[in-house]
Formats: structure tokens, sequence, C-alpha cells
């Protein structure tokens, strides 16, 4: 029996956890950080997924959208993401797959099969159309009756979503620090904050300063200042799902010691670069730091290696 998505979506269930963190570094540089848990909302459906999804999908419900058509890689956590969401709200998905790496079913893709998502490889030329208009128009007749998700869900949706991640905040923070990817999340921080706090993303990939147009793309229509927000593109270690011995070191150290699991493509990055940002001094003493675990990083290595099943929720 499929689930309400708007129950789903009930504030009651996306509890503020926040977790102190404590590091010699931190203390010496009279710095404070704390990481918001929205990683633990739910197994699949967690951390940035859950708000980015929220609107997009009470939209669907509502209209009696039956299908939803959205776009990934081969190791996408918002492609895992969407197939849960299908599985539990009962629409049909549709997932359309970068080149090569739809060839031959990973873990994650796998696992999307699972939960009934239709799996359509593209080439990689035809999937730089994913933005195109006549491209999407032509998805849409095909696809029809359907809602077409952008790659990372990163939609006018997924901005209304995004900013309650930092308006439900309580008490002053000087800094809200969010891994970017697609730009949505960090989009809605940037709406929902005060002009009080700076919203700071870290690229996780690669030339990541094109995500600056990218963000005022999202935000365009919205009055918000340029002063109260910036994005960090040094912290990539070499792009996009790439790591380096030391992110992996300091990813293992960071577990055992805070017991938070953090993942090497997005909250690893991000973290390693606010620390490394401590060091050199680059926060004022008495700064405060919010930091969002915007992934789920247990649930993604379980889909990873194959021994996960939503039905065991």
């Amino acid at each position: 029996m499929k689930r309400s998505v708007c129950s789903f979506f009930d504030l009651e269930n996306a509890p503020l956890i926040v977790q102190p963190i404590a590091l010699p570094e931190l203390k010496d540089h009279q710095v404070s950080l704390d990481v918001v848990r929205d990683d633990l909302f739910h197994p699949m459906i967690a951390g940035n997924k859950w708000w980015k999804l929220k609107y997009a999908l009470i939209h669907a419900e509502k209209e009696g959208i039956p299908r939803l058509v959205t776009f990934g890689g081969a190791y996408s956590n918002h492609i895992l993401a969407v197939a849960a969401a299908g599985h539990l709200f009962g629409f049909e998905t549709v997932g359309i797959i970068r080149g090569e790496e739809s060839r031959k079913l990973n873990p994650v893709l796998s696992q999307a099969r699972h939960w009934g998502m239709r799996l359509e490889g593209i080439s990689r030329e035809s999937y730089r159309q994913k933005n195109n208009s006549d491209y999407l128009d032509q998805l849409k007749l095909d696809w029809s009756p359907c809602l077409i998700l952008p790659e990372g869900g990163s939609s006018s949706f997924a901005v209304q979503g995004t900013s309650e991640m930092t308006r439900r905040i309580r008490g002053q923070y000087d800094h809200f620090c969010c891994s970017v990817g697609t730009g949505g999340t960090m989009a809605g921080m940037v709406l929902g904050a005060t002009s009080n706090t700076e919203v700071q993303g870290f690229s996780s990939l690669k030339n990541g300063d094109f995500l600056v147009s990218e963000i005022h793309r999202l935000l365009k229509g919205y009055e918000v200042s340029d002063r109260h927000w910036s994005i960090q593109t040094e912290f990539h270690m070499g792009g996009y799902a790439r790591s380096t011995a030391a992110l992996r070191s300091f990813c293992e150290h960071f577990q055992a010691s805070q017991k938070l699991d953090l993942d090497l493509v997005y909250t690893g990055k991000m973290f390693f670069g606010i620390l490394e940002l401590v060091r050199r001094g680059f926060y004022k003493k008495g700064a405060k730091i919010a930091a969002w675990h915007t992934g789920n990083a247990h649930g993604e290595a379980c889909a990873r290696s194959g021994r996960y099943s939503l039905e065991k929720i």
C-alpha cells in the first residue's frame, strides 16, 4: 500500500538534530562547528534529497501526475532517491542515465531498478541536452503524463524546499555551510538565511566557478543579496566522485573521533574544506558555523554493496 506524500513530508518527520563537533583545531582557533543531521530523516530520502523532492512530489500527487522522469549518472544519489520515492508513493519512475555508465548495472542502478525505475541509457552528447527546452519538450511527449525533474533535482520546487533548511534554524550563526553539486541546495539555503549569516558552499566539482551563475539562475526573481553567500572551489579533490588519500584519511579519522560517517563525494570534501579554512584563520575568533550533512553515507554504502532493501523500513 503506497504512502501519502503530504504525510511523509510533514515537518514532524524532519526533526532538527544538531551535533556539535569537538576537534583540537576548532578549540585552538576559538571556532564552533555544529552539524545539522538532516541525513537521519529516512534511510534513503534524507538530507538535501528530502528537501529537494518535497514540493515536487507534493505537486505530482496533488495534480495526479503518475510518472517522474529525471537524470543522473551511474552512482547518483538523486536517481536512487527518486526511485525510492516511486516505490514508496506509487509513482512510475524513469531514469535517464548518462553515457556508457548505464551499460552495466552497478549496485546503485540495480537497486533503482529493483524499486521499479525504468533505466534509459543515452550518449553523453545527448545527455548534454538535459536542460535544452526542445529536448525536454520531446521528453514530455515521449513520457506523458509526467513531471520532469532536473539532474540533482535542482528546480524551483527544490529551492522552495531547501529554503526551509535554514529558515527553521534557531539561534545566530555566522556561517551556514553546504556541499554543492548542482546548486539547488545552496540556492534554497541562501533564500532562507538572514543577511546576518553567510552561506558558504563547497564545490564537489572541478572548475566549479560556473556554480555561481547557476545559483543566480535558480534565485532569479528573488531579492537576495550577493554579499551573504560564496562558493569555495578548491576542495574538489580532483573532481566529482574523485578522492585523494588525504580525504580518505580525513573521513576515517572524522568518523572515528566524531562518530559521524562522511561520503567522499560531497560531505567529506565540505568538512575537509571547513577544517582547512579554520587552520588558515579564515574564520574570525568566536565564529559559529552550522554545516549540513546533506547525504546518507550509510544508506549509500548499503546500496552500493547491494545489501539494502527498502522493504525493511
